[in-house]
């Protein structure tokens, strides 16, 4: 079973994440902030990776911690699972409009996590939502995953709709990477014969 769970708490934050590699995208997130709770089901429900995510912080400071220890939680998660990444696909892309805007991901299961992010957005908040927040989260996925990651939006005026393209990107570039291979079956996809930094 490719599943996890774990809890992260520190002096700012308490994170606890579970996750399923093999489901339906069903998702119970609440992380006391709003847009990041959107963007984590629209993960799990194209990524098809079951997720829960509970998340307490201190938000009275701002929202910077919650955000960051949720994404290295769910990237801790999500390498967990993944163990050793045998018989994984281990890459991943995706081109994903929503309305005017397009964004493209492409992911590798390398092991050795590395962020490239070419995304502009056109105002500096969505709602009360500080949007250099979302690098912050992608950098501590990729990081605590051990992703190799390049985001880049190609087009799009909508702050709210390019975040939404960058979400919806990862998740099936996701679930393209994570998917077993009939024809690896068991193998590490590496000539390396491991997949770790």
């Amino acid at each position: 079973m490719r599943i996890a769970s774990l809890k992260r708490k520190t002096g700012e934050t308490s994170v606890e994440v579970s996750l399923s590699l093999d489901g339906e995208g069903t998702y119970s997130i609440s992380t006391g902030i709003g847009f990041l709770d959107h963007m984590l089901a629209l993960l799990a429900r194209h990524s098809l990776i079951d997720l829960e995510v509970k998340a307490e912080g201190d938000l009275q400071v701002d929202m910077h911690h919650t955000v960051e220890d949720v994404g290295i939680t769910v990237g801790q998660a999500l390498s967990r699972a993944l163990a050793e990444r045998r018989g994984v696909r281990r890459y991943g892309y995706a081109y994903v409009p929503m309305d005017e805007a397009l964004t493209r991901v492409a992911l590798d299961l390398s092991g050795r996590p590395h962020l490239v992010w070419n995304v502009a957005f056109s105002r500096s908040t969505i709602g009360k939502f500080d949007v250099e927040l979302l690098r912050e989260w992608f950098q501590a996925f990729v990081l605590n995953a051990g992703i190799t990651m390049h985001v880049e939006t190609l087009q799009g005026d909508n702050s709210h709709h390019i975040a939404e393209s960058c979400y919806k990107a990862l998740a099936h570039a996701l679930r393209q990477a994570v998917e077993l291979d009939p024809r690896q079956q068991s193998r590490i996809p590496s000539t390396k014969g491991i997949l770790q930094g």
